[in-house]
Formats: structure tokens, C-alpha cells, sequence
């Protein structure tokens, strides 16, 4: 059931839009988005009330459309938006001290190489996103490109785990990384950059 709701998860926050987040939203939602994760994070982000007042409205949109809402690595946002998940990195927050105040919440873990892999607390993730699989410029300091071979090696070691490709995805290449194992893709400039959103996400 998760796995499905992974497919097309499209990842944004306003340091990702040249236009209203909230249009480029609804038009990735008519376009056939299955989860989005609001990262509100990295040069040119919003802060304090600002950044919580978008988070909302985002939220709102997202639960009417029956949109997955996963909020990345703030429990306090994760809180006050009553998100759906949390999606964490290697030295975000610490997956056990989520899982213990959240039993219920879906958490996401980012690996991107087998130190990583080896040493997650697979048994309290839902998910993995794996990569980078092509080069992003959505990241500064982004780890080094791993390809869709480490999505194939991660989906063989963990499944059935859902898994999910992330980094410099787009409609040329998502399908390379569906056919290595990948569950889903994260879409982060693709599709929050494109002239026409809609047509972008159907076509990924």
C-alpha cells in the first residue's frame, strides 16, 4: 500500500519555486502526484511564521487531495502541520528517538552507500530513499553520485522495504530507475522548475 503512494513523490519548498508554491502544487496534484514532502530548507528558504503559514496551506491542499504529506527533518513542523511522515537524513534526526515519540508516524531514511545501509535501523523505517542517483543541483554539499546500481543493490538487500530513487530525477531517466527496483522517484527541480507541471509529472 505505501509502495504505491511512494510512486511520484515530488519533494518542494519555496527555495525550489520561481512561482507560487501553492500553484505549482495544484498543478502537480492534477498531474497525478502521489506524495509530497514540504523541505523547507537551504539558501533562500523561509523561516519562523512564514515558513509555518506556507506549511499549511500546503498541508490543506494536499489532505483534500488525498496526497501523502511528509515533512522533512522537523519534528516541530512535523507537529504543528499533523503530517503524515518525517522524512530524515544520516545526520538529521535520530530515527529511534522519532520512532519512540512517534510510533505510528511513516518515516523515511535516506542511504546513500553501504556504511549508511549497514548501520540504519532498517526495523524502524518505512521507507529508504536512495541516491544520489544522477547529479542534483536541488542540494548544496549533495553526497556522491551512487547511479541506479545502488538503487538495485539497496532494494535487493532490504526488500521488501519500499524504496525510493532520489537526486537529479526527471522524465528522461525516472524510468532507469524504476526498472533497477526503485518503488518510486523523488522529484525535487524537475518538476517544481518545469513549464508545464502537469505534463512533467504524468510523463515520469
Amino acid at each position: 500500500m505505501l509502495a504505491s503512494k511512494l510512486r511520484k513523490y515530488f519533494i518542494m519548498g519555496s527555495q525550489n519555486c520561481e512561482r507560487d508554491p501553492l500553484v505549482i502544487l495544484e498543478e502537480a496534484i492534477h498531474g497525478g502526484i502521489t506524495c509530497f514532502q514540504y523541505r523547507e530548507k537551504g539558501e533562500g528558504s523561509l523561516t519562523g511564521q512564514a515558513k509555518y503559514s506556507l506549511g499549511h496551506k500546503l498541508r490543506k491542499r494536499c489532505a483534500e487531495a488525498g496526497i501523502l504529506f511528509i515533512v522533512n527533518d522537523d519534528v516541530e513542523l512535523f507537529d504543528a502541520l499533523d503530517a503524515d511522515g518525517l522524512h530524515v537524513g544520516q545526520e538529521d534526526l535520530s530515527v529511534e528517538d522519532v520512532r519512540l515519540k512517534y510510533p505510528d508516524t511513516i518515516i523515511g531514511l535516506s542511504v546513500s552507500n553501504e556504511d549508511e545501509l549497514n548501520r540504519s535501523p532498517l526495523h524502524l523505517v518505512d521507507y529508504l530513499g536512495a541516491g544520489p542517483v544522477y547529479p542534483t543541483s536541488s542540494k548544496k554539499n549533495a553526497k556522491p553520485v551512487v547511479g541506479t546500481e545502488w538503487v538495485k543493490e539497496v532494494k535487493r538487500q532490504v526488500s521488501p522495504l519500499p524504496v525510493v530513487g532520489i537526486g537529479g530525477i526527471h522524465s528522461g531517466n525516472a524510468n532507469e530507475v524504476l526498472d533497477a527496483g526503485a518503488d518510486g522517484v523523488a522529484v525535487i527541480s524537475a518538476i517544481a522548475q518545469a513549464e508545464d507541471v502537469k505534463a512533467t509529472v504524468q510523463s515520469i
